[in-house]
């Protein structure tokens, strides 16, 4: 399993728009095969900066859905709203303490 994290920046008046996409989407992406973990976050000194967590079986998995209607229909969607171009990571998670 990894980590993949999406930074977003978007124009302060798109922000409605980019929560309202993701909140009608995120349980189909939750769902997709081999997601495992979806989460949002928002920054807490730049309030137009979000960032998604989401955990994935496999890069195969990430790829099948990057691949996806799914993906192109969101995407499609939020790319228009950034004011900035997003960065991503995909990361081996090495330790969790609880």
């Amino acid at each position: 399993m990894f980590v993949r994290i999406v930074k977003m920046s978007f124009e302060a008046s798109n922000i409605e728009k980019f929560l309202q996409n993701f909140n009608n989407n995120k349980e189909k992406i939750r769902n997709f095969k081999g997601c495992r973990l979806l989460e949002l976050y928002r920054d807490k000194k730049e309030p137009t900066v979000f960032f998604t967590y989401s955990y994935w079986e496999s890069e195969q998995d990430l790829e099948n859905y990057r691949n996806s209607e799914l993906f192109k229909s969101v995407w499609t969607k939020t790319k228009k709203l950034f004011n900035k171009k997003p960065e991503a990571w995909s990361v081996d998670k090495l330790f969790v303490l609880e």
